[in-house]
């Protein structure tokens, strides 16, 4: 029995393992080989950025640019994020379907809550930032917007995922003592998957810088709006100091993520 159900397993993996290659095939077929690869001058242009990496620029004026473009970031990273955790976290917790007992309510607060957290992340950001700033002009609450739908999506529906993975015999023991389904959320099922919820944020949130950047190339400012303008102008020592205030930001939060869940662990334990 066991052996025929490893059979069916490396039989699985077989065929989808055919299946990823003949698509990347596919792919390699539908490349443009007979224009090249890289463009005329290519080579040297990558030698350039390469070189440039070495040698930032470090003016005053080009360091007080890359701070006020830094904090421009952080904050539409910061504020996106707000905008995903008020979307996220509600939709999560009832796309989980743990705070009701009837199997009916709990199947279709699944469906609806994860149909709209679908909806949320199926439309990249960038996609996003366009429609906004179509509706919106180059307003700051176009970029806020364009980051935290579709983060929200997401957030939701990890937190769906990490509130039904809690172990079940801790609930069951609040359960038996008459705990109603929201005592054992808020008391059992939440303090329990905590930890990884605030992991995945924070990981979240490192995203969101790097996407508030790249959204800053349509114009909303911040380090990629200044990235962008350098690489126009090919001053790539003065792009390659904002790639570097870019990368120290998000070693920041980084830091910030492994204090707060080890303070947390501490505080559990």
């Amino acid at each position: 029995m066991n052996d025929r159900a490893h059979e069916g397993s490396l039989g699985g993996r077989g065929a989808l393992t055919a299946i990823l290659l003949i698509a990347f095939a596919v792919s390699l077929v539908g490349v443009g080989w007979e224009d090249g690869l890289l463009n005329s001058g290519g080579l040297r242009a990558v030698g350039q950025i390469v070189a440039a990496a070495i040698q930032p620029q470090l003016t005053l004026d080009v360091l007080s640019i890359g701070a006020r473009s830094t904090w421009t970031t952080l904050a539409y990273a910061w504020a996106g994020m707000t905008v995903a955790l008020v979307i996220g976290l509600p939709l999560g917790i009832i796309g989980s379907g743990t705070l009701v007992r009837s199997p009916w309510a709990r199947r279709w607060n699944i469906s609806f809550a994860r149909f709209a957290l679908a909806v949320f992340r199926a439309i990249h950001e960038l996609v996003w930032a366009w429609l906004f700033v179509a509706a919106l002009g180059l307003s700051p609450m176009a970029g806020v917007l364009a980051l935290g739908l579709p983060y929200g999506g997401i957030l939701g529906r990890i937190y769906a995922e990490l509130l039904q993975d809690v172990p079940d015999a801790p609930l069951r023991a609040l359960r038996g003592a008459g705990a109603s389904e929201w005592r054992v959320f808020w008391f059992g099922r939440l303090p329990m998957a905590l930890p990884d919820m605030l992991s995945y944020t924070f990981y979240r949130l490192e995203c969101g810088i790097r996407s508030a950047a790249i959204l800053s190339f349509v114009g909303l400012g911040g380090l990629g709006h200044n990235i962008h303008i350098s690489l126009q102008d090919i001053d790539y020592s003065r792009m390659w100091t904002f790639v570097y205030f870019l990368i120290a930001l998000v070693l920041v939060v980084d830091l910030w993520s492994s204090l707060v869940r080890r303070r947390v662990a501490i505080e559990q334990g």
